[in-house]
């Protein structure tokens, strides 16, 4: 498998599909950093040769901030907004929503599956004896 900043990156997809499997590299930045190379987009990875790798290998770590810095980065960010107590910041602590959606009825994905209502926890109720 190549490895590219850290990351194996699966051989059997096309190389363009191949790159987004790295943090902070999406489609849109996998088509520049190709074309940038002058490497085909539908080759397949593990097609590719020694120097094509080292160039992309070279594109990627000179050019991007990806995986450990990136999230390190976006971490970082997120503490900022906890120290100085802004809303977004207090969203992020108490494990909200931070971008405005409605907590109503929704929210699952962030809260995770917790029902929060009066029944849903309830037990059932016991059998006549």
């Amino acid at each position: 498998m190549p490895r590219i900043a850290g990351v194996n990156i699966p051989e059997d997809k096309r190389i363009e599909i191949s790159l987004t499997y790295v943090y902070g590299i999406g489609l849109s930045s996998s088509k520049k950093i190709l074309s940038e190379a002058k490497i085909d987009s539908n080759i397949r990875a593990n097609k590719l040769s020694a120097a094509e790798l080292n160039t992309l290998r070279g594109l990627i770590e000179g050019g991007y901030k990806v995986e450990g810095e990136l999230r390190r980065d976006v971490q970082l960010s997120i503490k900022r907004l906890k120290d100085i107590n802004c809303y977004r910041g207090i969203r992020h602590m108490r494990g909200l929503p931070v971008r405005g959606q409605q907590t109503r009825t929704n929210g699952r994905t962030i809260r995770g599956n917790v029902r929060r209502t009066m029944g849903s926890g309830k037990k059932p109720a016991a059998s006549p004896t």
